[in-house]
């Protein structure tokens, strides 16, 4: 059995995008990208759209 290996993908672009909500938590999900994290956002109740890479993401 032949297996072909996986194409490295560099961890500082993938980029995922989340919204900090005002309570300072984060959304209970992630976004596609910045455009759906925004249309999602409430900047008027002082949400805040971020976006983070697996290189500085954290466990908790």
């Amino acid at each position: 059995m032949t297996t072909t290996p996986a194409e490295w993908v560099d961890p500082r672009e993938q980029i995922e995008f989340s919204v900090r909500m005002a309570s300072g938590r984060l959304a209970p999900r992630t976004f596609t990208d910045e455009a759906e994290a925004r249309a999602w956002a409430r900047p008027e109740e002082g949400d805040e759209v971020v976006s983070f890479n697996y290189v500085c993401a954290c466990d908790r």
